[in-house]
């Protein structure tokens, strides 16, 4: 039956790759390969020649291990993939990477790999799916209608965002998610009996889901129907347990622990090849009719995205307007005018917090960027990022007071604000998968101390280059009474060392207008804006260049003089104001001061050295770094030969000003720092 020698053409595949590499997790592609096959060729909407087609289903592999599952798919059914690349499964520069890279090789939806980061990710994808539905569509044009499959293991079940992520799902009713668990009972360790035997049904019932048991993981007829039903159910998501064996046809190891992790060996292979009825030779065997029946996909591809654009180019007809913004936000475009109306805070502004100085910049970006959208941990009066008059995003099978009601109720999927609830892991998962969805920026908001909660999904965000802010409220000592817990110290420094992550920590709101241009303009990776709680004053700058200095990363505020300085203080965010009050105690007393602000570290080490070199001139040697955190670090711009004020220790409780006495982070010690290194 040709069916089930296309399945067997993933499994033998998977197992090939995986025994030629001599590393790799052989267990799941051969367990779940009727799974895979059900889902690719019965029920995906794809077109393998356009991986990037906006109206296709979205397939995550939560369970990343599993790779060769999701490569063997998308080389059978004719994405830009050749057997030779199979060949070079975990090879340096090869398209086939250990774990799934995003778009490496095509067809890879994300990168994944960390247990539970996929599905919670797959959560965000689905989020955005509806919310540019609810934006998008109009009677008789649907141009938004996809859904979002994610094939899960129990290590992913057993992670603790996945529970946040799937809690969040259940309540906001997101009816096109669909997660496949197979459940084969195995993690690398052993049986889950070791640590898992809850019932995970009854859990997901519990959290709004329909869930679909599957006792057969190699029937098609079976898996098939229960995604048929999943996709009837659009007001909840949709659990499928599919039991399923690891390794299947591995005559000694299927069943165990032992295929999980390590290729099968030869020996067992050539023995599971025999038992399923596939030749020994030659490896990576596809036989011709089965090549065919999976390249059909590429027909059927392309004939879905050719009704589709027919029906988008009457879509254009009716809408032009909404038809172009639709196009420009998908493409990842900004409007030609997104940076008119943003506040001006000159000299002389008030002093006013950053986090206020940014609700501010948010609500004219909003007014101008549709695709702004988030939401905060359950802070915004904290946080301040709620984005004012563009509606919650909610449940619209709820009325607004959370009972149940018919659907056009108080609440939709077309409002803004998403209320994460107290969920930082999840929350920073679900925004990462909205960046990948396409057409919305997405942004988060919580205190700077509880982005640990949210590290993992920060680090992928860099990992795969994804347009999503992260807003960091409260960002130090200056939390005051809240105490140690609430008082972020080493988390600058723990940020500043992820690739490609842009951390910006403004020192007041004129920087802080910079620091959101900067952040919206990024299109190469996540971006986080960490701001004050407190009042911060705006800095009168010198020149023009000084006004504009945060697009560079780092400039010079302040000057005592036209010549080369003795002593230049280095700061950021609230602390600039405090070296810059020291550098003018210091000018009484023949000591030649500049105050450099660098609110951003990889933006201004990503200039030029002439600029650099002019902003932080080689032969000035006293450099004194000023900020409110961990000193690791400062000697990149001070050396050996400066000095640092900083912390070096947890905070305490106690008002915001008596902890910068008790801490040293004052005029008098910056300045008494200063003149040490100028007398030496």
């Amino acid at each position: 039956m040709i069916e089930d020698k296309c399945i067997n053409a993933i499994r033998f595949l998977s197992a090939d790759a995986i025994e030629k590499s001599k590393s790799g997790h052989p267990g799941m592609p051969m367990g779940a390969a009727a799974l895979a096959y059900t889902l690719w060729m019965k029920n995906l909407k794809h077109n393998p020649a356009n991986p990037g087609w906006v109206d296709r289903d979205r397939v995550v592999l939560s369970a990343g291990h599993a790779s060769m599952l999701l490569y063997s798919l998308l080389y059978l059914t004719g994405y830009d993939l050749t057997i030779e690349d199979l060949q070079a499964f975990r090879q340096w520069g090869s398209k086939t990477p250990g774990h799934p890279e995003r778009a490496h090789p095509p067809g890879t939806e994300m990168t994944t790999g960390p247990l539970g980061q996929g599905v919670s990710h797959a959560v965000g994808m689905a989020l955005a799916e509806a919310h540019l539905a609810a934006c998008y569509n109009r009677p008789g044009h649907t141009i938004i209608d996809h859904y979002t499959y994610t094939l899960v293991s129990d290590g992913d079940l057993m992670e603790g965002v996945t529970f946040e992520a799937c809690s969040l799902a259940g309540h906001l009713g997101l009816g096109k998610l669909i997660v496949l668990y197979d459940d084969n009972g195995i993690s690398l360790a052993g049986s889950t009996t070791l640590s898992f035997t809850e019932d995970v049904a009854q859990r997901f019932a519990a959290l709004g889901w329909q869930v679909l048991p599957v006792t057969e993981g190699n029937s098609i007829e079976a898996i098939d129907e229960a995604l048929e039903s999943a996709r009837r159910e659009t007001n909840r998501p949709t659990l499928i347990k599919v039991k399923t064996c690891i390794g299947f046809g591995a005559p000694t190891k299927e069943g165990t622990a032992a295929c999980h992790g390590a290729p099968l060996g030869q020996e067992e292979l050539n023995a599971a090849k025999e038992r399923l009825g596939w030749p020994l030779e030659p490896s990576f065997y596809i036989p011709e009719d089965v090549l065919s029946h999976y390249r059909q996909s590429l027909e059927k591809g392309k004939v879905r995205e050719e009704a589709w654009k027919s029906v988008f180019d009457l879509y254009i007809q009716a809408f032009p307007e909404l038809a172009r913004e639709f196009q420009r936000v998908m493409t990842g475009e900004l409007p030609m005018d997104w940076e008119t109306g943003l506040p001006d805070f000159g000299g002389d502004t008030k002093e006013v917090s950053t986090r206020k100085a940014s609700e501010m910049v948010m609500q004219s970006l909003a007014s101008i960027i549709p695709e702004l959208m988030g939401g905060s941990a359950d802070l915004n009066p904290s946080c301040l990022t709620w984005l004012k008059g563009k509606g919650d995003f909610q449940n619209p099978n709820y009325h607004d007071d959370g009972t149940p009601g018919a659907v056009g109720g108080g609440w939709n999927y077309g409002g803004r604000n998403i209320h994460f609830g107290v969920r930082e892991h999840a929350m920073g998962a679900i925004a990462g998968g909205m960046a990948l969805h396409g057409g919305i920026i997405p942004y988060t908001a919580t205190f700077f101390t509880f982005a640990d909660y949210m590290r993992p999904p920060i680090r992928l965000a860099a990992l795969m280059g994804l347009r999503v802010i992260y807003v960091f409220t409260h960002d130090s000592i200056a939390v005051g009474e809240d105490g140690p817990t609430h008082q972020p110290i080493e988390q600058l420094m723990n940020l500043r060392s992820v690739p490609n992550l842009s951390v910006i920590r403004p020192c007041d709101a004129a920087e802080t207008v910079q620091a959101w241009q900067a952040a919206i303009a990024n299109r190469q990776g996540p971006t986080a804006l960490v701001l004050t709680r407190q009042n911060v004053p705006n800095q009168n700058r010198q020149d023009l260049a000084a006004a504009t200095g945060l697009q560079k990363g780092g400039y010079i505020l302040w000057d005592s003089s036209q010549v080369r300085p003795d002593v230049i203080f280095i700061a950021t965010g609230s602390e600039v104001h405090l070296a810059l009050a020291a550098a003018r105690k210091l000018t009484g007393e023949a000591i030649r001061v500049r105050v450099v602000s660098i609110p951003s570290w990889d933006m201004f080490d990503a200039q030029p050295a002439e600029y650099r070199d002019r902003v932080l001139p080689p032969a000035v040697k006293a450099r004194v770094a000023v900020e409110a955190g961990a000193k690791l670090g400062w000697e990149h711009y001070v050396g050996i030969e400066g000095a640092i004020v900083g912390m070096d220790r947890f905070g305490a409780s106690a008002p915001a000003p008596v902890l910068y006495e008790k801490f040293g982070l004052t005029v008098d010690q910056i300045a008494d720092t200063a003149r040490s290194l100028f007398r030496k």
